[in-house]
């Protein structure tokens, strides 16, 4: 058992670097719990330590951000004012009797077999978020990877996925993916964006309130057109082919309606796929504290305060919208765990900087998700051999057939009927899959736990006292 802290901090990503740095800045003493080795999260990781790289293979956008963060982060740590736990993978965070807080429950190091209980008076939840997987043929076959997989072994470990890459799905992280992967050295045989030009410029003006962000993506086009790539808008990946691994993937062109266009399929070799359809927020910790939620969205006020009194939210947990929103999430959950936790109000002018630089990100957010919604027939698509979980290797076919013949109606008799999200992943992976082939929406399971924890674990806790 930890020493007990004021706030403990779930997540050293940008939200939870902005959130335990602010309120370490006003006296908060503050753990920062986190899974990674390095703090920083997906968005600025860097090279494994044991790597002893220099510099990352790519120069990041906003390193001098990330300068500051770390730089802070250094002088708080060196202080005593912040603790960083690394490796340390948060399982439960359980609310204890008669007010006394809080109680964080994480697994160390890398073998996760020994736990650790840090005690804490408020927690701020900074847990980001996964990607959002469509199943279509051959998506199983070796060296078929989410693109945010392909950019985390890129940054993490200076690998390459594979010297010939197909870039294929929807969203903005595509881009930065394939520059980041063709000045690695990969050759990117294709970028295929399902989105086309006319739904951006439908949504120009409010895509128009963060020139900074259009700036960014105009320069990572700019990057990839050096090296000879020019995106495939409108156009998607129809299946992926080989016997051992990823030979080739056929990509088709889209109607205006999003539905694949007759006589458009080519194939591209190539031998490795990157594909990715936008994240999904990681919601399980908020879900056992009993948060409330806004359809897949911790439901978050002002302040960033959940519903559950001591327990704060921010970053892509509230809703996915990338590291600029989250920084200011964080920021004003910080400032308001300080105040609250001294038992004053906080001064809403106090994060007047941060609530403008979320309400314009959150706008633009809102636009994008508009604009980069998967294809309409995705689900069509999907043949009924095509496997839809695969910690239980159940099939589309099998998803169907609970759902027309058996007449499952939502994603829970679907598991009941078919086994399909009962793996280790918990339906992470398959969840949005299952939800489109049943037609119901797509809402997180609610778990004792975030992760699988030995029994030993689980048999050493101590003995709750009464209230």
């Amino acid at each position: 058992m930890a020493e007990r802290t004021r706030l403990a901090v779930v997540g050293a990503g940008p939200a939870g670097l902005a959130g335990a740095l602010a309120a370490a800045a006003r006296g908060v003493r503050v753990t920062l719990v986190d899974a990674a080795e390095q703090a920083g999260g997906q968005f600025f990781r860097r090279p494994a330590e044991a790597l002893a790289a220099r510099r990352p293979p790519v120069p990041h956008p906003r390193e001098h951000t990330w300068e500051r963060l770390r730089d802070a982060l250094d002088r708080y740590r060196a202080a005593g004012t912040v603790t960083h736990l690394t490796e340390h993978h948060v399982w439960c965070v359980e609310r204890l009797p008669a007010s006394r807080g809080f109680a964080v429950h994480a697994l160390c190091g890398p073998a996760q077999e020994e736990g650790v209980t840090v005690r804490a008076d408020a927690v701020l939840l900074a847990t980001g978020g996964y990607e959002r997987v469509l199943p279509f043929p051959g998506w199983t076959l070796p060296v078929v990877v989410t693109a945010g997989g392909a950019q985390a072994v890129l940054k993490g470990q200076l690998v390459l996925p594979g010297r010939t890459v197909v870039v294929a799905g929807t969203g903005p992280l595509l881009l930065p993916v394939a520059a980041g992967l063709a000045e690695a050295g990969a050759r990117v045989a294709a970028l295929v964006e399902s989105a086309g030009p006319r739904a951006l410029l439908r949504r120009a003006p409010a895509l128009a309130g963060q020139p900074g962000k259009v700036a960014e993506g105009v320069h990572y086009a700019a990057r990839l057109l050096r090296y000879g790539v020019r995106p495939l808008a409108r156009h998607t990946v129809v299946e992926a082919h080989g016997a051992d691994r990823l030979e080739a993937v056929t990509v088709a062109a889209l109607d205006r309606g999003g539905r694949l266009a007759p006589g458009t399929a080519r194939r591209v070799r190539c031998d490795a796929l990157a594909v990715g359809h936008g994240l999904l927020p990681h919601t399980d910790l908020a879900e056992t504290l009993g948060c409330a939620l806004s359809g897949t969205d911790v439901r978050v006020d002002t302040e960033q305060r959940t519903d559950v009194p001591g327990v704060w939210a921010a970053g892509e947990t509230t809703g996915v919208g990338g590291a600029d929103l989250a920084l200011a999430e964080g920021h004003i959950a910080g400032r308001s765990i300080a105040a609250r936790l001294r038992g004053t109000a906080p001064d809403p002018r106090a994060w007047a900087v941060a609530d403008r630089a979320r309400t314009r990100l959150r706008a633009f957010a809102a636009a994008l998700d508009a604009v980069y919604a998967p294809p309409s027939d995705w689900v069509d698509r999907m043949t009924d051999d095509t496997t839809v979980c695969r910690c239980e290797e159940v099939g589309a076919g099998r998803v169907r057939e609970a759902v027309g013949a058996l007449g499952a109606g939502d994603a829970r008799s679907v598991k009941l009927l078919t086994r399909a999200g009962m793996g280790w992943c918990q339906g992470r992976m398959c969840g949005p899959a299952v939800a489109g082939l049943t037609g119901c929406p797509l809402t997180p399971g609610r778990r004792p736990f975030a992760r699988p924890v030995p029994l030993g674990v689980l048999a050493g806790l101590p003995e709750p006292r009464p209230d």
